[in-house]
């Protein structure tokens, strides 16, 4: 039961990561929600497994001057300027049962994983309608297995470029987001997915020990709208894994991989206070 409720966190983390932005405009200062909504993921980026989830979407937004919370995570505004912000960046795996994943077959399960770490969000351009806006954002995470007596299990960083839309296709309130870049992991990282212990080994699986570097490529695009009672939002992202330091591991499957899902909350309550908001 658990292992079930870690990989709805991954799957919820992977739907409230919805790109998009809309134009100025006054907002409560908070509002919240929740809903339900369905993904599908690979069992681990290069798997030629699928897995799919119904997971609950929870839905919160706050506003603040300074502090911020909504679907990119709790962001504070940095040297007091518009241009770069920080915030807290989130993402997680959900655990893999080797006994029913061909490619792991007799390996050990794979943990839970939770990733967590800073991030800087430079706003590059922005439209003078201020209906779309171009971002490089930086995010460096850590990643902790979710047991008993956690332990880290490397660094990911995954720099990309983010274009946010809004009222695309001038269609009111509907907002497009796309974003792409790399991704880098270290050794450590890139062994617990892809490497094969000695003791492991098969005629099929040899022994493997993964490197750290470049681990592929994203791309996500999302589309998302504020309802007067509820939200809906549906995102696909694509991994290209060709190149990565891990390409010849035998866990590698598939070198590209496809997730995507949708969700709908409907709102609880939400502030009386208004505040003017480009989110």
């Amino acid at each position: 039961m658990m292992h079930r409720l870690l990989a709805m966190v991954a799957a919820i983390l992977a739907l409230s990561a919805l790109p998009g932005r809309a134009s100025a405009e006054s907002k409560p200062l908070w509002e919240f929600g929740m809903g339900v909504g369905g993904v599908s993921f690979p069992a681990y980026p290069g798997s030629d497994e699928q897995r799919n989830y119904v997971v609950p979407v929870p839905y919160f937004v706050y506003r603040g001057k300074i502090i911020k919370a909504d679907r990119n995570g709790v962001q504070a505004r940095l040297f007091d300027t518009d241009r770069i912000e920080s915030y807290v960046s989130l993402s997680a795996s959900p655990p893999v049962n080797s006994t029913s994943n061909g490619a792991r077959s007799g390996m050990p399960d794979l943990k839970p994983m939770v990733e967590f770490g800073p991030a800087l969000d430079v706003h590059l351009w922005q439209s003078a309608a201020r209906r779309m806006q171009l971002d490089f954002r930086m995010p460096l995470r850590t990643a902790y297995t979710v047991q008993t007596h956690p332990h880290q299990v490397g660094w990911v960083l995954a720099p990309v470029l983010n274009l946010d839309i809004g009222n695309v296709g001038g269609l009111p309130d509907w907002n497009l987001g796309m974003q792409t870049g790399p991704v880098f992991a270290d050794r450590q990282y890139n062994q617990t997915f892809y490497g094969v212990d000695s003791a492991y080994a098969t005629a099929t699986r040899p022994a493997y020990t993964a490197h750290g570097g470049y681990s592929g490529s994203q791309f996500t695009i999302g589309l998302s709208k504020r309802f007067p009672q509820f939200w809906f939002g549906a995102f696909a992202r694509y991994d290209n894994l060709k190149g990565a330091v891990f390409a010849d591991s035998p866990l590698m499957r598939r070198n590209q991989n496809l997730s995507f899902g949708f969700g709908i909350a409907w709102m609880l309550g939400q502030s009386s206070r208004m505040v003017d908001s480009h989110e």
